[in-house]
């Protein structure tokens, strides 16, 4: 029941625009289809809605003269329509017109009388509306629940220290010196151990696949003993030396990462092609300057150990809040409106085929999904983040937590920057589909959230 305003100042145009409800001239009865969410009954309410007929009379007489000025229909001057004209060819566009300039605002008040806030859309069950007639109206809609959050403030969960340890920063050094890592030909005649990467080739052939492709690979790489290595196929290239062919009949465990082999068994002729060796380079200046912008190696782990602890404190945060929002959801049990579950489901699914139409599906592979399926599966952590989200709201307003316009400043800035659109462009756009508010809306509730976790006390180490 969104106010639309009037065509007071505008002209109307031919083509009658789109009503929100389904109407036609004469006395009607307007019964709304639900295409959104069935309402849960415990958060629903109800609003009856009469205007008089003088009212209403008035506002038909207002809205016809409206269009009769600027109306222009081949045979009659500008201005001359006759009303009965007007009233037959804009039939639908001056009823939509006088509902919207009816109802909103008797909705409103009735709204502040009863006291509620009421959440998203409210639906028309009920709708007659005639010139010489009153105005009737029943709408149904939503409201945030009412309920007592006394306690909140004795809801803990463990909160992990943050400090790196010591075997964390040797595993990130480490990780960096495989990323520098070289391969080199073993030159003396020996055979293949543990440590050495043998390079193949190979041809191999999976059991109960007769006539299908064989799996092929030349110069291969295959660590003898590694983690990444199947044990079948170390075992067999042990001890051998290049130029030696030899067979391997290897078995894949079900959850192995390469689907087409999971649980299943391959026979493989292979040939052992030369023996090779993995050189690390040694932690000291130059291995630093060589990885970027370090003065030394002692400038590399500092930065290494910031950037660690940097990472680790946003990880444990992360983590801990989510303890913290599940602990909270446990101990506040309330009704939730359907119409606010649903827009996260909503928002859920945009994420996802966001993130599918970059990964390459198309539109037409999209509209094959079973979306039915796909909100089902959305539906219990949608319900998990809407619960925290109205909780959020509610310690918020306990806590007298605000956001200043220069930190809704600053997360727009940082949004244009992201996204490449002028940050007065965004403004705007953002203003008029009420996008500021839910930024604003969100960074309360962020704040909220560091609030608590700030609250908690830290485990010892």
């Amino acid at each position: 029941m969104s106010n639309t305003g009037t065509l007071e100042n505008n002209p109307p145009t031919d083509t009658p625009e789109t009503a929100q409800d389904h109407g036609h001239e004469g006395h009607d009865h307007d019964h709304a289809h639900e295409h959104g969410a069935v309402l849960n009954p415990e958060c629903t309410r109800e609003l009856v809605i009469e205007v008089p007929t003088e009212e209403v009379s008035k506002a038909f007489s207002r809205v016809t003269a409206n269009y009769r000025r600027y109306a222009k229909i081949p045979g009659f001057r500008p201005g001359k329509v006759p009303q009965s004209v007007i009233r037959r060819k804009f039939a639908a566009d001056i009823r939509k017109e006088v509902i919207d300039s009816l109802l909103p605002e008797r909705f409103n008040h009735g709204i502040a009388e009863m006291n509620v806030r009421p959440v998203g859309q409210p639906q028309v069950a009920e709708l007659t509306v005639e010139d010489g007639l009153p105005l009737h109206a029943r709408a149904v809609f939503e409201v945030f629940p009412e309920f007592s959050i006394e306690g909140y403030q004795e809801v803990q969960v463990a909160r992990p220290p943050v400090e790196v340890t010591e075997d964390e920063f040797k595993h990130e050094l480490e990780m960096l010196r495989d990323s520098r890592a070289i391969i080199e030909p073993v030159e003396e005649d020996r055979p293949l151990k543990d440590g050495d990467w043998a390079e193949i080739s190979y041809t191999g052939q999976i059991e109960g696949e007769t006539g299908a492709t064989p799996l092929t690979g030349e110069n291969a790489l295959v660590e003898i003993g590694g983690k990444e290595t199947v044990a079948a196929f170390s075992d067999a290239l042990r001890g051998s030396k290049p130029g030696q062919e030899l067979k391997a009949e290897v078995v894949y465990p079900a959850d192995y990462s390469e689907g087409r082999l999971a649980g299943k068994t391959v026979a493989y002729d292979v040939q052992v092609k030369a023996i090779k060796k993995r050189i690390l380079p040694e932690l000291n200046d130059d291995f630093a300057k060589e990885l970027g912008s370090y003065e030394s190696y002692a400038d590399l782990e500092t930065r290494v150990r910031e950037r660690l602890a940097g990472r680790k404190r946003r990880s444990v945060e992360n983590e801990t809040k989510d303890r913290l929002f599940a602990a909270l959801n446990e101990r506040f049990q309330f009704p939730m409106p359907e119409s606010l579950v649903q827009e996260q489901i909503d928002t859920r699914l945009e994420r996802g085929l966001r993130a599918l139409a970059s990964q390459g599906m198309s539109t037409d592979q999209m509209r094959k999904l079973d979306f039915e399926r796909l909100r089902a599966a959305q539906r219990e952590s949608a319900l998990a983040e809407t619960k925290t989200s109205i909780l959020l709201g509610k310690i918020a307003y306990a806590e007298k937590v605000t956001v200043t316009d220069e930190e809704v400043d600053r997360e727009l800035q940082l949004v244009s920057y992201q996204s490449r659109e002028p940050l007065e462009t965004m403004k705007a756009r953002l203003t008029q589909d009420g996008g500021l508010a839910k930024i604003r809306e969100q960074l309360l509730k962020e704040k909220t959230a560091t609030l608590l976790y700030d609250r908690l006390p830290v485990q010892a180490a």
